[in-house]
């Protein structure tokens, strides 16, 4: 929901680090991989309770996720590094609730699994309109810097990240927040359902 808002504020500095960065040997590749890497490393720091060195850890990793593709665009965007960032980017929404999971499984197994059981929700649905909207090569105006079809809902990538940070700042309140985060995510999960199989029953 706040995506297409916070994006067109983010990508001009995003741009000018580009700038500085595109240099030879530095590909968005390159920092895909580094980027997840480090996103990484917030699994074992949430699984032993160091909330505030994961969050650093998440922080980075999306940072160097909105570098990537700022350099991509200097460069040109290809299927490839498109495929490559958002499939570490869903392994990477995965391993923080397992994180949180880890860190107390008593308090925060079950609404952990809610959640990344609404993740499923909300990443197959994007996934499977994205790869039919590129086969009818249907316009994506509201995110046309992405390489993939972006379909919108309640739930993106903004309110993710501020989900994990609120856990990470109030970790006795991450169950919580997973069990309405994660409806949230089923609601967003049947509008897009229901929008992207209207979309494609008109073509």
């Amino acid at each position: 929901m706040l995506d297409r808002h916070l994006h067109p504020r983010i990508k001009p500095r995003l741009n000018q680090l580009a700038e500085k960065l595109d240099r030879p040997g530095i590909t968005p590749d390159g920092i895909t991989l580094v980027g997840f890497a480090i996103g990484v490393l917030a699994l074992p720091l949430l699984a032993l309770g160091w909330y505030l060195p994961a969050l650093v850890a998440i922080a980075l990793n999306r940072v160097l996720d909105g570098l990537d593709g700022a350099l991509a665009r200097r460069r040109g965007l290809t299927d490839a590094g498109g495929f490559l960032d958002i499939s570490l980017d869903f392994l990477f929404y995965a391993l923080v609730p397992f994180g949180f999971i880890l860190a107390d499984p008593q308090a925060n197994a079950l609404a952990g699994g809610w959640l990344l059981f609404a993740f499923i929700g909300t990443g197959s649905s994007f996934l499977a309109f994205a790869a039919l909207a590129a086969k009818h090569n249907i316009d994506n105006p509201g995110y046309a810097h992405k390489s993939f079809y972006y379909l919108g809902g309640l739930t993106e990538g903004t309110e993710t990240i501020a989900l994990f940070v609120l856990g990470c700042l109030f970790p006795q309140a991450f169950a919580w927040l997973a069990w309405v985060f994660g409806a949230l995510c089923w609601l967003t999960t049947l509008t897009r359902v229901w929008s992207g199989y209207i979309t494609l029953s008109r073509l």
